[in-house]
Protein backbone atom coordinates (compact mmCIF):
# COMPACT_ATOMS: atom_id res chain seq x y z
CA UNK A 1 0.00 0.00 0.00
CA UNK A 2 1.50 3.46 -1.19
CA UNK A 3 -0.06 5.73 0.85
CA UNK A 4 2.66 8.60 0.09
CA UNK A 5 1.43 8.31 -2.81
CA UNK A 6 -2.23 8.42 -2.25
CA UNK A 7 -1.57 11.48 -0.17
CA UNK A 8 0.35 13.20 -2.82
CA UNK A 9 -2.89 12.74 -5.20
CA UNK A 10 -5.01 14.60 -2.45
CA UNK A 11 -6.41 17.84 -3.92
CA UNK A 12 -8.17 19.84 -1.17
CA UNK A 13 -7.24 23.40 0.25
CA UNK A 14 -6.66 21.71 4.03
CA UNK A 15 -3.88 23.20 6.27
CA UNK A 16 -2.99 19.54 7.27
CA UNK A 17 -3.63 15.98 5.66
CA UNK A 18 -3.05 12.85 7.07
CA UNK A 19 -4.07 8.98 5.68
CA UNK A 20 -4.09 6.30 8.43
CA UNK A 21 -4.83 2.54 6.55
CA UNK A 22 -5.00 -0.26 8.85
CA UNK A 23 -5.44 -3.97 7.55
CA UNK A 24 -6.04 -6.85 10.74
CA UNK A 25 -7.05 -10.38 10.21
CA UNK A 26 -8.70 -12.08 13.49
CA UNK A 27 -9.21 -15.75 13.40
CA UNK A 28 -11.00 -17.47 16.09
CA UNK A 29 -11.08 -20.65 17.36
CA UNK A 30 -13.78 -22.11 20.50
CA UNK A 31 -14.44 -25.15 21.96
CA UNK A 32 -17.23 -25.85 24.34
CA UNK A 33 -18.15 -29.02 25.77
CA UNK A 34 -15.84 -31.56 23.44
CA UNK A 35 -17.50 -29.10 20.27
CA UNK A 36 -15.79 -26.24 18.42
CA UNK A 37 -18.29 -23.85 18.30
CA UNK A 38 -15.95 -21.22 15.78
CA UNK A 39 -13.71 -22.04 13.77
CA UNK A 40 -13.53 -18.89 11.88
CA UNK A 41 -11.08 -16.11 9.87
CA UNK A 42 -11.91 -12.60 9.30
CA UNK A 43 -10.06 -9.64 7.52
CA UNK A 44 -10.87 -5.85 8.19
CA UNK A 45 -8.85 -3.08 6.28
CA UNK A 46 -9.61 0.34 5.00
CA UNK A 47 -8.21 3.78 5.24
CA UNK A 48 -9.29 7.23 7.47
CA UNK A 49 -8.77 10.64 5.44
CA UNK A 50 -8.46 13.51 8.34
CA UNK A 51 -7.60 16.66 7.58
CA UNK A 52 -7.52 20.40 9.15
CA UNK A 53 -9.45 23.55 7.87
CA UNK A 54 -10.37 26.73 9.76
CA UNK A 55 -8.61 25.32 13.10
CA UNK A 56 -10.56 21.89 13.02
CA UNK A 57 -9.87 18.39 12.33
CA UNK A 58 -12.96 16.37 10.74
CA UNK A 59 -12.74 12.25 9.46
CA UNK A 60 -13.46 10.73 6.67
CA UNK A 61 -13.05 6.60 6.23
CA UNK A 62 -13.48 4.38 2.87
CA UNK A 63 -13.37 0.72 2.63
CA UNK A 64 -11.75 1.41 -0.86
CA UNK A 65 -8.37 2.59 -1.29
CA UNK A 66 -8.10 4.41 -4.51
CA UNK A 67 -6.92 7.93 -5.60
CA UNK A 68 -10.69 8.54 -6.38
CA UNK A 69 -12.03 6.79 -3.12
CA UNK A 70 -9.69 8.81 -0.80
CA UNK A 71 -10.17 12.22 -2.43
CA UNK A 72 -13.89 11.70 -2.06
CA UNK A 73 -13.33 10.93 1.39
CA UNK A 74 -10.82 14.06 1.76
CA UNK A 75 -13.70 16.20 0.28
CA UNK A 76 -15.67 15.35 2.72
CA UNK A 77 -13.80 15.87 5.79
CA UNK A 78 -13.11 19.31 4.61
CA UNK A 79 -16.66 20.24 4.55
CA UNK A 80 -17.46 18.50 7.71
CA UNK A 81 -14.39 20.81 9.34
CA UNK A 82 -15.47 23.93 7.39
CA UNK A 83 -19.05 23.37 9.07
CA UNK A 84 -17.59 22.80 12.22
CA UNK A 85 -15.91 25.78 12.84
CA UNK A 86 -18.10 28.39 13.32
CA UNK A 87 -19.06 26.02 16.88
CA UNK A 88 -15.57 25.17 17.83
CA UNK A 89 -14.48 25.22 21.69
CA UNK A 90 -10.89 25.05 20.64
CA UNK A 91 -8.85 25.88 17.30
CA UNK A 92 -6.30 23.56 16.37
CA UNK A 93 -3.27 23.84 14.37
CA UNK A 94 -1.03 20.55 12.71
CA UNK A 95 1.16 20.94 15.91
CA UNK A 96 -1.83 18.82 17.53
CA UNK A 97 0.18 15.95 14.23
CA UNK A 98 3.36 16.02 15.06
CA UNK A 99 5.78 14.95 12.68
CA UNK A 100 6.77 11.60 12.66
CA UNK A 101 8.95 8.47 11.78
CA UNK A 102 9.55 4.88 12.80
CA UNK A 103 8.12 1.58 13.31
CA UNK A 104 7.08 -1.04 15.52
CA UNK A 105 6.58 -4.76 15.67
CA UNK A 106 5.30 -6.83 18.44
CA UNK A 107 7.83 -9.48 20.01
CA UNK A 108 7.30 -12.71 19.28
CA UNK A 109 9.20 -15.86 18.76
CA UNK A 110 6.46 -18.31 16.66
CA UNK A 111 3.81 -16.45 14.13
CA UNK A 112 0.04 -17.55 13.36
CA UNK A 113 2.17 -20.39 10.71
CA UNK A 114 3.70 -22.07 13.64
CA UNK A 115 0.65 -24.18 14.39
CA UNK A 116 -2.59 -25.12 11.93
CA UNK A 117 -6.19 -25.13 12.63
CA UNK A 118 -5.77 -28.43 13.27
CA UNK A 119 -3.18 -27.98 16.22
CA UNK A 120 -5.09 -25.34 17.97
CA UNK A 121 -8.23 -26.86 18.25
CA UNK A 122 -6.61 -30.14 19.29
CA UNK A 123 -5.31 -28.12 22.09
CA UNK A 124 -8.26 -26.63 22.64
CA UNK A 125 -10.40 -29.82 23.05
CA UNK A 126 -7.69 -30.93 25.50
CA UNK A 127 -7.78 -28.27 27.63
CA UNK A 128 -11.62 -28.63 27.71
CA UNK A 129 -11.00 -32.76 28.79
CA UNK A 130 -9.35 -31.57 31.42
CA UNK A 131 -11.00 -29.16 33.08
CA UNK A 132 -14.05 -31.78 33.56
CA UNK A 133 -12.04 -32.94 36.59
CA UNK A 134 -15.53 -34.50 37.67
CA UNK A 135 -18.60 -35.56 36.79
CA UNK A 136 -20.23 -31.98 38.63
CA UNK A 137 -18.63 -30.46 35.49
CA UNK A 138 -21.38 -29.24 33.57
CA UNK A 139 -19.79 -27.21 31.11
CA UNK A 140 -16.15 -26.38 29.97
CA UNK A 141 -15.04 -24.22 26.96
CA UNK A 142 -11.26 -22.93 26.06
CA UNK A 143 -10.63 -20.05 23.24
CA UNK A 144 -7.91 -18.92 21.32
CA UNK A 145 -7.80 -15.65 19.51
CA UNK A 146 -4.71 -14.97 16.59
CA UNK A 147 -5.05 -11.17 15.42
CA UNK A 148 -2.60 -9.87 13.18
CA UNK A 149 -3.06 -5.93 12.98
CA UNK A 150 -1.19 -3.74 10.78
CA UNK A 151 -1.02 0.10 10.99
CA UNK A 152 0.18 2.69 8.21
CA UNK A 153 -0.01 6.51 8.79
CA UNK A 154 1.32 9.43 6.70
CA UNK A 155 0.88 13.06 6.62
CA UNK A 156 1.38 16.46 4.91
CA UNK A 157 3.79 17.66 7.28
CA UNK A 158 5.74 14.63 7.36
CA UNK A 159 5.14 11.77 8.99
CA UNK A 160 5.74 8.23 8.32
CA UNK A 161 5.08 5.75 10.35
CA UNK A 162 4.26 1.60 10.25
CA UNK A 163 3.17 -0.34 13.36
CA UNK A 164 2.98 -4.54 13.25
CA UNK A 165 1.03 -6.09 16.26
CA UNK A 166 0.30 -9.81 16.48
CA UNK A 167 -1.93 -10.58 19.81
CA UNK A 168 -2.53 -14.11 21.39
CA UNK A 169 -5.91 -14.53 23.51
CA UNK A 170 -6.27 -17.77 25.18
CA UNK A 171 -8.95 -18.31 27.56
CA UNK A 172 -10.27 -21.35 29.24
CA UNK A 173 -13.31 -21.67 32.26
CA UNK A 174 -15.25 -24.65 33.86
CA UNK A 175 -19.00 -24.13 35.17
CA UNK A 176 -19.82 -26.40 38.42
CA UNK A 177 -22.75 -27.58 39.90
CA UNK A 178 -24.13 -29.51 42.74
CA UNK A 179 -27.57 -28.99 43.31
CA UNK A 180 -29.06 -25.02 43.40
CA UNK A 181 -25.14 -24.33 43.75
CA UNK A 182 -23.60 -22.96 40.66
CA UNK A 183 -20.36 -21.93 40.32
CA UNK A 184 -17.49 -20.89 37.54
CA UNK A 185 -14.24 -20.59 37.33
CA UNK A 186 -11.94 -19.32 34.59
CA UNK A 187 -7.98 -18.79 33.79
CA UNK A 188 -7.39 -15.26 35.25
CA UNK A 189 -10.78 -14.28 34.75
CA UNK A 190 -12.66 -13.12 30.54
CA UNK A 191 -9.92 -13.27 28.24
CA UNK A 192 -7.57 -11.83 31.03
CA UNK A 193 -4.78 -13.33 29.11
CA UNK A 194 -3.89 -11.04 25.99
CA UNK A 195 -0.89 -10.27 24.80
CA UNK A 196 1.33 -9.41 22.14
CA UNK A 197 2.79 -12.37 21.75
CA UNK A 198 3.41 -15.72 19.43
CA UNK A 199 1.72 -18.54 19.36
CA UNK A 200 4.89 -19.77 22.01
CA UNK A 201 2.07 -18.91 24.37
CA UNK A 202 0.23 -21.59 23.83
CA UNK A 203 2.38 -23.98 25.70
CA UNK A 204 0.86 -27.20 26.35
CA UNK A 205 2.28 -27.70 30.02
CA UNK A 206 1.21 -24.40 31.07
CA UNK A 207 -2.72 -25.22 29.40
CA UNK A 208 -2.32 -28.82 30.91
CA UNK A 209 -1.92 -27.41 34.67
CA UNK A 210 -4.06 -24.36 34.49
CA UNK A 211 -6.86 -26.48 33.34
CA UNK A 212 -6.79 -29.02 36.07
CA UNK A 213 -6.63 -26.26 38.24
CA UNK A 214 -9.67 -24.34 37.37
CA UNK A 215 -11.43 -27.40 37.10
CA UNK A 216 -10.56 -28.34 40.52
CA UNK A 217 -11.14 -24.50 42.03
CA UNK A 218 -14.53 -24.72 40.27
CA UNK A 219 -15.64 -28.10 41.84
CA UNK A 220 -14.18 -26.53 45.37
CA UNK A 221 -16.20 -23.73 45.31
CA UNK A 222 -19.36 -25.51 45.37
CA UNK A 223 -18.61 -26.85 48.91
CA UNK A 224 -17.38 -23.51 50.02
CA UNK A 225 -18.80 -21.28 52.28
CA UNK A 226 -20.32 -17.84 51.48
CA UNK A 227 -17.58 -15.26 51.68
CA UNK A 228 -18.16 -12.97 55.11
CA UNK A 229 -20.37 -9.77 55.11
CA UNK A 230 -17.86 -7.39 57.09
CA UNK A 231 -15.23 -4.82 57.44
CA UNK A 232 -11.46 -6.60 56.80
CA UNK A 233 -8.08 -6.14 55.01
CA UNK A 234 -8.56 -7.09 50.88
CA UNK A 235 -5.68 -8.65 49.53
CA UNK A 236 -6.03 -8.57 45.75
CA UNK A 237 -4.46 -10.93 43.07
CA UNK A 238 -3.03 -9.26 39.96
CA UNK A 239 -5.49 -10.86 38.03
CA UNK A 240 -8.36 -8.70 39.35
CA UNK A 241 -6.02 -5.61 40.30
CA UNK A 242 -6.17 -5.69 36.45
CA UNK A 243 -9.83 -4.50 36.89
CA UNK A 244 -9.24 -2.25 39.43
CA UNK A 245 -6.58 -0.40 37.59
CA UNK A 246 -9.24 -0.35 34.81
CA UNK A 247 -12.36 1.46 36.44
CA UNK A 248 -11.14 3.20 39.17
CA UNK A 249 -8.36 4.66 37.94
CA UNK A 250 -7.76 4.58 34.18
CA UNK A 251 -11.88 5.65 33.17
CA UNK A 252 -11.30 8.54 35.42
CA UNK A 253 -8.33 10.15 34.30
CA UNK A 254 -9.22 10.17 30.87
CA UNK A 255 -9.31 14.10 29.96
CA UNK A 256 -11.70 13.89 27.69
CA UNK A 257 -13.99 12.79 30.01
CA UNK A 258 -12.95 14.78 32.34
CA UNK A 259 -13.38 17.24 29.69
CA UNK A 260 -16.97 16.52 29.51
CA UNK A 261 -16.57 14.65 25.90
CA UNK A 262 -18.26 11.56 27.10
CA UNK A 263 -21.10 12.83 29.37
CA UNK A 264 -24.20 12.03 27.62
CA UNK A 265 -22.38 8.63 26.92
CA UNK A 266 -19.93 6.88 29.15
CA UNK A 267 -20.15 9.30 31.87
CA UNK A 268 -17.48 11.83 33.59
CA UNK A 269 -15.68 11.90 36.18
CA UNK A 270 -15.06 12.72 40.02
CA UNK A 271 -11.59 14.00 38.97
CA UNK A 272 -11.59 17.85 38.08
CA UNK A 273 -8.95 20.11 36.07
CA UNK A 274 -6.89 21.69 38.51
CA UNK A 275 -6.36 17.86 40.41
CA UNK A 276 -3.46 17.57 38.74
CA UNK A 277 -0.28 17.48 40.16
CA UNK A 278 -1.78 17.95 43.69
CA UNK A 279 -4.80 15.53 44.53
CA UNK A 280 -3.81 12.75 47.17
CA UNK A 281 -5.40 9.84 45.05
CA UNK A 282 -4.13 6.97 46.84
CA UNK A 283 -1.00 6.14 49.68
CA UNK A 284 2.00 6.84 49.18
CA UNK A 285 2.42 2.90 47.85
CA UNK A 286 0.61 3.78 44.71
CA UNK A 287 2.92 3.95 41.78
CA UNK A 288 0.70 4.11 38.17
CA UNK A 289 2.46 4.18 35.21
CA UNK A 290 1.65 4.45 31.38
CA UNK A 291 3.94 2.10 29.80
CA UNK A 292 3.69 1.76 25.93
CA UNK A 293 7.48 -0.12 26.48
CA UNK A 294 6.87 -3.47 28.17
CA UNK A 295 7.62 -6.59 25.90
CA UNK A 296 4.59 -8.89 25.35
CA UNK A 297 2.05 -6.18 27.28
CA UNK A 298 -1.42 -5.51 25.27
CA UNK A 299 -1.08 -1.87 24.16
CA UNK A 300 2.53 -1.30 23.77
CA UNK A 301 3.12 0.96 20.51
CA UNK A 302 5.90 3.25 19.72
CA UNK A 303 3.36 5.92 18.09
CA UNK A 304 -0.41 7.06 19.06
CA UNK A 305 -2.37 7.39 16.18
CA UNK A 306 -1.96 11.15 15.96
CA UNK A 307 1.41 10.57 15.41
CA UNK A 308 2.65 11.36 19.32
CA UNK A 309 5.69 9.48 20.75
CA UNK A 310 5.01 7.18 23.25
CA UNK A 311 6.98 7.45 26.28
CA UNK A 312 6.94 5.94 30.25
CA UNK A 313 5.38 8.60 32.35
CA UNK A 314 3.87 8.48 36.10
CA UNK A 315 0.64 9.12 35.94
CA UNK A 316 0.66 9.16 39.83
CA UNK A 317 3.42 8.83 41.91
CA UNK A 318 3.59 7.87 45.91
CA UNK A 319 -0.21 8.60 45.48
CA UNK A 320 -0.38 12.46 43.73
CA UNK A 321 -2.19 12.70 40.83
CA UNK A 322 0.83 13.85 38.18
CA UNK A 323 -0.69 13.60 34.67
CA UNK A 324 -4.14 12.80 32.73
CA UNK A 325 -4.67 9.98 30.51
CA UNK A 326 -4.79 12.18 26.95
CA UNK A 327 -3.35 13.27 23.46
CA UNK A 328 -1.91 16.27 22.00
CA UNK A 329 -5.28 17.39 21.42
CA UNK A 330 -6.99 16.75 25.07
CA UNK A 331 -3.57 18.60 26.07
CA UNK A 332 -4.05 22.15 24.36
CA UNK A 333 -7.93 22.31 25.48
CA UNK A 334 -7.79 21.41 28.94
CA UNK A 335 -3.44 22.56 29.55
CA UNK A 336 -3.42 19.31 31.56
CA UNK A 337 -0.15 16.88 31.36
CA UNK A 338 -1.14 14.26 29.61
CA UNK A 339 0.33 10.90 27.39
CA UNK A 340 0.19 9.13 24.27
CA UNK A 341 -2.97 7.48 23.79
CA UNK A 342 -4.79 9.06 21.30
CA UNK A 343 -6.02 5.97 20.12
CA UNK A 344 -8.62 4.20 17.35
CA UNK A 345 -9.96 1.06 17.69
CA UNK A 346 -9.86 0.59 13.91
CA UNK A 347 -10.01 2.19 10.80
CA UNK A 348 -13.42 3.67 10.71
CA UNK A 349 -12.69 5.44 13.60
CA UNK A 350 -11.73 8.80 14.97
CA UNK A 351 -9.14 8.82 17.17
CA UNK A 352 -10.06 9.79 21.01
CA UNK A 353 -8.47 9.61 24.59
CA UNK A 354 -7.74 5.75 25.26
CA UNK A 355 -5.97 4.48 28.39
CA UNK A 356 -3.35 2.03 27.11
CA UNK A 357 -0.79 -0.43 28.97
CA UNK A 358 -1.83 1.16 32.64
CA UNK A 359 0.42 -0.41 35.16
CA UNK A 360 0.86 -0.46 38.93
CA UNK A 361 4.76 -0.55 39.77
CA UNK A 362 5.62 -3.04 42.07
CA UNK A 363 6.89 -2.68 45.63
CA UNK A 364 8.89 -4.01 48.39
CA UNK A 365 6.69 -6.72 50.23
CA UNK A 366 6.71 -10.70 49.38
CA UNK A 367 3.90 -12.26 49.05
CA UNK A 368 4.38 -14.25 52.32
CA UNK A 369 4.73 -10.59 54.14
CA UNK A 370 1.55 -9.79 52.51
CA UNK A 371 -0.41 -12.66 54.14
CA UNK A 372 1.76 -12.60 57.38
CA UNK A 373 0.70 -9.33 58.25
CA UNK A 374 -3.08 -9.50 57.97
CA UNK A 375 -5.11 -10.67 60.97
CA UNK A 376 -8.45 -10.74 59.59
CA UNK A 377 -8.52 -10.61 55.89
CA UNK A 378 -9.94 -12.29 52.67
CA UNK A 379 -7.75 -12.88 49.07
CA UNK A 380 -9.77 -12.34 45.94
CA UNK A 381 -8.52 -13.59 42.44
CA UNK A 382 -9.97 -13.09 39.13
CA UNK A 383 -12.94 -10.46 37.79
CA UNK A 384 -16.60 -11.91 38.25
CA UNK A 385 -18.54 -8.97 37.99
CA UNK A 386 -17.99 -5.22 38.25
CA UNK A 387 -20.42 -2.26 38.43
CA UNK A 388 -19.53 1.78 39.17
CA UNK A 389 -20.90 4.50 38.68
CA UNK A 390 -21.03 7.54 35.83
CA UNK A 391 -18.83 9.35 37.60
CA UNK A 392 -16.07 6.42 37.91
CA UNK A 393 -16.17 6.96 41.90
CA UNK A 394 -18.76 4.54 43.86
CA UNK A 395 -17.73 1.23 42.71
CA UNK A 396 -19.00 -2.84 43.52
CA UNK A 397 -16.67 -5.52 42.12
CA UNK A 398 -17.03 -9.62 42.41
CA UNK A 399 -14.53 -12.16 42.36
CA UNK A 400 -14.58 -16.07 41.33
CA UNK A 401 -12.96 -17.34 43.77
CA UNK A 402 -11.50 -16.46 47.72
CA UNK A 403 -9.79 -17.57 50.77
CA UNK A 404 -9.85 -16.13 54.10
CA UNK A 405 -7.05 -14.66 55.63
CA UNK A 406 -6.67 -15.72 59.31
CA UNK A 407 -3.98 -14.58 61.87
CA UNK A 408 -1.35 -14.29 58.92
CA UNK A 409 -1.85 -17.54 57.69
CA UNK A 410 -4.18 -18.41 53.57
CA UNK A 411 -6.82 -20.77 55.50
CA UNK A 412 -10.50 -21.86 53.95
CA UNK A 413 -12.07 -21.19 50.76
CA UNK A 414 -15.30 -18.76 50.44
CA UNK A 415 -17.72 -18.52 47.05
CA UNK A 416 -19.25 -15.57 45.92
CA UNK A 417 -16.58 -13.09 47.06
CA UNK A 418 -17.45 -9.32 46.54
CA UNK A 419 -16.43 -6.07 48.00
CA UNK A 420 -17.14 -2.50 47.25
CA UNK A 421 -15.76 1.07 47.50
CA UNK A 422 -15.23 4.64 46.45
CA UNK A 423 -12.08 5.58 44.22
CA UNK A 424 -10.18 7.62 45.64
CA UNK A 425 -10.89 6.66 49.47
CA UNK A 426 -10.09 2.68 48.91
CA UNK A 427 -6.47 3.92 46.58
CA UNK A 428 -5.90 5.23 49.96
CA UNK A 429 -6.31 2.49 52.29
CA UNK A 430 -3.41 0.57 50.05
CA UNK A 431 -0.86 -0.67 52.65
CA UNK A 432 0.65 -3.42 50.84
CA UNK A 433 2.58 -3.76 47.27
CA UNK A 434 3.52 -7.00 46.63
CA UNK A 435 7.43 -6.86 44.62
CA UNK A 436 8.10 -7.82 41.36
CA UNK A 437 7.97 -11.74 42.15
CA UNK A 438 4.13 -11.39 42.51
CA UNK A 439 4.26 -8.72 39.34
CA UNK A 440 1.76 -9.87 36.26
CA UNK A 441 1.15 -8.86 33.12
CA UNK A 442 -2.91 -8.83 31.78
CA UNK A 443 -4.73 -7.41 29.34
CA UNK A 444 -8.72 -6.72 27.95
CA UNK A 445 -9.31 -6.77 24.35
CA UNK A 446 -12.48 -4.99 24.90
CA UNK A 447 -12.85 -2.10 26.45
CA UNK A 448 -15.32 0.27 25.27
CA UNK A 449 -15.88 4.16 24.61
CA UNK A 450 -16.87 6.85 22.33
CA UNK A 451 -19.73 7.52 19.79
CA UNK A 452 -19.75 5.28 17.42
CA UNK A 453 -18.62 3.19 20.12
CA UNK A 454 -15.03 1.76 20.27
CA UNK A 455 -13.92 -1.25 21.37
CA UNK A 456 -10.14 -0.93 21.94
CA UNK A 457 -7.40 -3.43 23.42
CA UNK A 458 -5.86 -2.41 26.90
CA UNK A 459 -2.87 -3.59 29.08
CA UNK A 460 -2.72 -4.07 32.93
CA UNK A 461 0.05 -5.17 35.11
CA UNK A 462 0.15 -5.06 38.85
CA UNK A 463 1.58 -6.73 41.93
CA UNK A 464 -0.90 -8.64 44.34
CA UNK A 465 -1.83 -5.40 46.72
CA UNK A 466 -3.46 -5.19 50.04
CA UNK A 467 -5.85 -2.62 51.53
CA UNK A 468 -7.04 -2.32 54.75
CA UNK A 469 -10.66 -1.56 56.14
CA UNK A 470 -12.72 -2.55 53.27
CA UNK A 471 -16.03 -4.22 52.79
CA UNK A 472 -16.58 -7.35 51.76
CA UNK A 473 -20.01 -9.70 51.42
CA UNK A 474 -20.87 -12.66 49.87
CA UNK A 475 -23.71 -13.52 47.88
CA UNK A 476 -24.83 -14.09 44.43
CA UNK A 477 -25.14 -11.27 42.32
Amino acid sequence: MDLTRLLGQIDVPADWVGLRYVDETTTTRWVRDGHPQANDRCRDRGIMVEVLADGQFAYQASSRVDAASVQDAAEKALAMAKAAAPYAIHSFTDSARPAATGSYQSPFEQNESAMNAGDINDWLLKSCELLKVSDKIVSANALARIVQSDHYFVSSNGSHIDQHFLIVTTGSMAVAQDGPVVQTRSDSGMRARSWQIGLESMDEQRMIDDSIRVGEQAVELLSAEECPTDTRDLMLAPDQMMLQIHESVGHPLEIDRILGDERNYAGWSFVRLDDFGKLRYGSDLMNITFDPTVPHEMASYDFDDGGAKAERAFIIKDGILQRGLGGIESQQRSGVPGVADFRASSWNRAPIDRMANLNLEPGESTLDELIGSVEKGVYMEANRSWSIDDYRNKFQFGCEYARLIENGKLTKTVRNPNYRGISSHFWKSLKGVGNADTFEVYGTPNCGKGEPNQVIRVGHASPTCLFENVEVFGGEQ
